[in-house]
């Protein structure tokens, strides 16, 4: 470093930091000595869609991380049932904790406790021991905070340490904190498994919890989130754009899926079931009958509200995006204008220059002369929709957090990380879309993007706000959308036209090309990343594993990891959910299978297991200074250095 003065002045500033050559040089050493250990173990998950129980249970095993831990430790000195039990015990304490106690005889729980308490420190100190003391410091509860950390790091096999050992094993037992003790413990050896958590994309719909996984992560200690479709489109309702909450509003009402929506968000639907009853009580709504999850009952006269619910929705959905089109010549979606292509008296639809019947011609909100204009009533539920969303505290605070750690893309330790696609032309090369008269393409199209969606929402220009929802929109539905993927979302033709070759929804050529190496390497290069080393890794299209489609495409370059969490799913992969996890030995993927519940597991059922294959193994432990992180450290190592040498020549006062 110079010693111009935007530099001295630097320096000063950090010497308020590092006051001394002693502080700076002791900071250095510490910096250094965490380039050496080995990096934090990443795990990457992508379309979870509001599977909230087997989201939860793949954070508390680790994707099967702490059962190879326990086999690690214990495989020669307990029995694959006693294995099995503590591993119960690390995913769900408190739970286990009242089973196991509630067997107990009074006389057996001391001594429970006391091997239970043993074998924990073990596990901990295994899951623990890639990162310093002072990071582990940081993770442990503060109420706990001395003790687990004389525990972890005591070494009891030695003689002279065996008493010290014992004694704070039986004060935490004859305290009664021994419960309270081992719950911490669980909690600590799940959040040590994993370093770094990435979702790619799609919390939302499908699933009953997505709520329930936001409020985990919003918790999480580490995570980024690269945006998905169906979580662009919850973001763009509670920004506020109508298009986005009837999109919202009407898979919900597709799938019978309110608990997010109502029970989660305390989102009222009360006004939209009055206008579906006054308007269309005398319509059986046939094509509109929801797809109720299995288990869920329903009376008749409920699935047929939610159907005429459906309905009406579905007629606002297509006004409000039709207002859209029209004002944004420049998304090209004129052909997604179909109410006024109907021929009322023929009782056809025109679509792609050909008439179809139309299955249903009940359409008594839509004026023929102006079909896209909202009646005084649809007008008065969309504004009312508008309030609860824009209102909702909690959904609020799920989406800031959204922003906050979330983007369309990510680059992290040398790999890239998307939702859906890089929106490409049928001969493979990157496909441009205009937003403000300029034309825009491949990383320079996410980047302006990005931009865009955090103007939707922060924008106090209502011009601004406006572009910005409306790309929101275009991203759920739009045919150069990075997170759609398709020529068009035929939701009109599957509603009213019985021909299923109007329902066909043509893929971005983007699928075509991400299974070639050289496309992936121009991918990677786009985004200034080594295309040698570097992984492309998305999710959006699950894979078919049934029919024998890999998740391993392009040499091993890229990575689609969206294997079926969502149950709607699962009969398509035939798995339960993938998770990528990166650490410091190499490169794994872990295939799930269904969870069925907690219950199972805490029964002494073995859960849902998880076949891990091994993509890549390193020739070279990886260590934090091949990492992001380790680019940082070097980079505070750089400007100590300097302000030790600033401290040693007299530039810079030691305080």
């Amino acid at each position: 470093m110079g010693t111009d003065n935007n530099d001295l002045r630097y320096l000063e500033l950090l010497a308020r930091q590092y006051p001394s050559i002693q502080a700076a040089s002791t900071e250095i050493i510490n910096l250094s000595a965490i380039l050496h250990l080995p990096k934090g173990t990443e795990h990457f998950l992508s379309d979870i869609h509001g599977e909230h129980e087997p989201f939860l249970h793949v954070l508390r095993n680790g994707s099967g991380s702490v059962s190879r831990r326990i086999e690690e430790v214990f495989q020669s000195t307990l029995l694959e049932r006693e294995r099995r039990e503590l591993a119960t015990l690390i995913y769900y304490p408190e739970q286990t904790l009242t089973r196991t106690l509630d067997r107990l005889g009074p006389d057996a729980v001391e001594d429970w406790y006391r091997v239970t308490l043993f074998r924990l420190v073990q596990v901990c100190r295994v899951v623990s021991s890639k990162y310093t003391r002072s990071k582990v410091r940081k993770a442990l509860p503060q109420e706990f905070a001395y003790i687990l950390e004389e525990l972890l790091h005591e070494q009891e096999s030695l003689e002279n340490k065996q008493e010290y050992y014992q004694s704070i094993v039986d004060t935490i037992i004859s305290t009664g904190r021994a419960r309270a003790f081992i719950a911490a413990m669980a909690e600590l050896i799940q959040r040590l498994a994993i370093d770094h958590l990435h979702i790619i994309g799609d919390v939302y719909d499908r699933g009953p919890g997505a709520h329930v996984i936001m409020d985990a992560l919003l918790a999480y200690h580490s995570v980024d989130f690269q945006w998905g479709n169906h979580d662009i489109v919850w973001m763009g309702a509670a920004a506020g754009s109508a298009a986005c909450i009837a999109n919202v509003i009407r898979i919900c009402l597709r799938y019978a899926n309110m608990e997010t929506l109502e029970g989660g968000y305390g989102i009222s639907l009360l006004p939209l079931a009055t206008l579906a009853m006054e308007v269309y009580g005398d319509d059986p709504c046939r094509q509109f009958r929801v797809k109720a999850p299995p288990g869920e009952e329903y009376t008749q006269n409920e699935l047929l509200l939610l159907a005429r619910m459906h309905k009406a929705i579905s007629i606002i959905q297509f006004k409000l995006e039709a207002q859209i089109i029209q004002r944004r010549p420049e998304f090209q979606m004129a052909d997604r204008l179909l109410l006024d292509k109907i021929n009322w008296e023929a009782g056809v639809v025109w679509v792609d220059d050909q008439p179809y019947p139309l299955n249903d011609a009940l359409f008594p909100t839509v004026d023929p002369a102006d079909p896209y204009a909202l009646t005084d009533e649809e007008r008065s539920v969309v504004q009312r929709l508008i309030y609860s969303f824009h209102d909702n505290e909690k959904l609020q605070a799920h989406v800031r957090f959204l922003y906050s750690v979330g983007g369309m893309y990510r680059a992290y330790n040398g790999n890239l990380l998307y939702h859906g696609c890089i929106p490409m032309q049928e001969d493979g090369a990157f496909a441009s879309f205009e937003i403000d008269g300029q034309f825009w393409r491949g990383r320079e199209l996410l980047d302006r993007i990005d931009r865009l969606v955090r103007q939707a929402y922060f924008a106090t220009n209502p011009e601004q706000q406006q572009a910005g929802q409306d790309i929101m929109w275009y991203l759920w539905t739009g045919a150069r959308s990075p997170l759609f993927g398709k020529q068009k979302m035929a939701t009109f033709e599957r509603y009213f036209v019985d021909d299923k070759a109007t329902h066909e929804e043509r893929r971005n050529p983007y699928y075509d090309f991400r299974d070639q190496p050289e496309t992936v390497r121009r991918i990677l290069e786009e985004f200034g990343l080594d295309p040698e080393k570097g992984h492309i890794i998305n999710g959006h299209v699950p894979v078919k594993v049934r029919k024998g489609e890999n998740p391993v495409k392009a040499g091993g370059r890229l990575l689609v990891i969206d294997g079926g969490f969502s149950k709607a799913y699962q009969g398509v992969t035939g798995i339960a959910g993938y998770t990528l996890i990166l650490n410091s030995y190499g490169l794994l993927l872990a295939a799930h299978q269904p969870f069925e519940s907690m219950d199972q597991i805490l029964d002494g059922g073995r859960g849902p297991y998880s076949r891990t294959e091994i993509l890549e193994t390193n020739t070279q432990r990886i260590r934090v200074r091949d990492t992001d992180l380790g680019s940082n450290i070097q980079h505070q190592i750089d400007d100590l250095t300097a302000l030790l040498e600033a401290f040693r020549s007299g530039l810079v006062k030691e305080r």
